[in-house]
């Protein structure tokens, strides 16, 4: 039944390329802002640089593979729409590093985007080409461990983190639909849905809370500023 589903994916035509064209923008961008964002927590946390360092070298190979996705299906990714896309998560960054907030940081980077990259690859990979499927499928384990090492930081320092990351979650976490409402229509013609990229989204984040120490009802209502832009 898998075969017959994708077997009705034109991965060819030029509807499926339009759309691929800034859907491979925005995970390209994605590594890209995850490259550059790790470098400059290395810079925030001295003690973890050669770690950050490592997580920053690994999204850099992986905005070489997909690079290589859309060479695959001669498409020419619009960077400018994706830049355009990760603006508000990118300009927050900037800003809390500027100030010296890590906890806000480590929000932005190590859960929303990771988060996010682990949905939308999730959602793909079953609806991807061949030659995208294998190379997503060997990004979405590393995302992983991306994930992992702002749980660990921020679960060692929970206590003196928790306001902030409240703060962070409640300025960013809106962002996030925004995002995935601006690309619905260009997901939907890949066969990725914006309700199963929602759900997948809210349990990975919801996950990465309770890792870090909050309660059930902390997540709940956490979550619910997501809401606030649907």
């Amino acid at each position: 039944m898998q075969l017959a589903a994708e077997s009705e994916i034109d991965f060819q035509s030029e509807i499926y390329k339009d759309a691929y064209s800034r859907i491979n923008a925005i995970v390209i961008e994605g590594e890209q802002e995850a490259h550059e964002n790790y470098i400059k927590l290395a810079e925030l946390l001295p003690e973890s640089k050669d770690e950050l360092i490592r997580l920053s070298k690994m999204e850099s190979r992986h905005k070489k593979g997909f690079e290589a996705c859309g060479r695959n299906l001669k498409v020419t990714p619009d960077l400018e729409f994706a830049r355009e896309f990760f603006s508000g998560l990118h300009q927050n960054f900037q800003d809390a590093a500027a100030e010296g907030k890590v906890v806000t940081c480590l929000l932005i980077q190590s859960l929303i985007i990771e988060c996010f990259a682990i949905a939308a690859y999730n959602i793909y990979i079953p609806v991807a080409d061949d030659f995208a499927r294998k190379i997503t499928e060997g990004v979405v384990k590393d995302e992983y461990s991306h994930l992992n090492f702002g749980e660990v930081w921020l679960k060692e320092n929970f206590t003196q983190s928790k306001a902030e990351l409240e703060d962070a979650n409640r300025q960013n976490l809106p962002i996030v639909w925004r995002m995935l409402n601006s690309v619905e229509k260009d997901a939907h013609t890949l066969a990725m849905e914006k309700e199963a990229l929602v759900e997948d989204f809210m349990i990975q984040y919801g996950e990465a809370l309770s890792n870090i120490g909050f309660t059930t009802r902390d997540i709940m209502r956490m979550s619910a500023y997501g809401l606030t832009a649907a």
